[in-house]
């Protein structure tokens, strides 16, 4: 199989060129390909919020390449990184980042929207979402009635709308009790299983690592250690 992400020898500075400048990642070499299941994992300082923020778009290394889906993300412009952004990865975060005032329906239809598909089959598509995470009899209710768990599945169910390359969760189970995070994880497990997606997750959890078949370890800005390249869902 093809790599689908591809990360080679990705550096990142701040302040750069002035006294204070400060490198967190040295030359990152990292490939994934289509329907592994890996986990990053480290402690806080790290280094994997900002290989997060480089792996989703969100930023830009200093030095290095980065491939996705074998396109050269530094050929982009702006513009061009916010649509595949918006296609090709789905977010799931810690805090959900759900519209307040908005249903749980309208918060999964939202990317939906972002890539210009029409309103029925953005609600066709939100509604299917929904009841693959068990949500669709809480598809009307807003953020402030529903559960940490249940926010977390709404916003599970709004990554996968655009059917993206990659889930890219950050600290997904980090303001869950062990109980709900149990239940978040397995969702992802069986998306990895019966959906055969890409799922990368982001953790300071070794134990919540350890549930993912490949882990990746970062310290101060390397990768340490690897295992479990290759493993795919069944």
């Amino acid at each position: 199989m093809n790599d689908l992400l591809c990360l080679q020898s990705i550096t990142k500075s701040y302040n750069v060129g002035k006294e204070n400048e400060l490198e967190i990642l040295h030359g990152i070499d990292l490939s994934v390909q289509e329907g592994e299941f890996a986990a990053i994992v480290g402690e806080s300082g790290s280094g994997k919020s900002t290989l997060m923020n480089i792996l989703g778009i969100l930023d830009t290394p200093t030095s290095g390449s980065y491939l996705l889906d074998g396109i050269d993300m530094s050929k982009m412009n702006p513009d061009q990184m916010s649509e595949y952004r918006n296609t090709k990865i789905g977010f799931v975060f810690q805090n959900f980042n759900l519209v307040a005032r908005s249903s749980a329906l309208h918060n999964v239809e939202l990317p939906a929207l972002y890539a210009g598909d029409s309103p029925l089959v953005r609600r066709e598509k939100a509604e299917k979402l929904l009841e693959l995470v068990g949500m669709k009899d809480r598809m009307n209710h807003n953020p402030n009635e529903l559960s940490g768990g249940q926010k977390q599945r709404v916003a599970i169910a709004r990554s996968l709308i655009n059917n993206p390359k990659i889930i890219l969760a950050d600290e997904p189970t980090g303001a869950l009790d062990s109980e709900t995070s149990e239940n978040v994880i397995s969702i992802f497990e069986r998306l990895h299983r019966e959906e055969q997606k890409t799922i990368i997750l982001i953790t300071h959890s070794k134990e919540l690592a350890q549930r993912c078949p490949r882990v990746i370890t970062l310290v101060d800005g390397r990768i340490t250690s690897d295992s479990g390249r290759g493993v795919y869902a069944d």
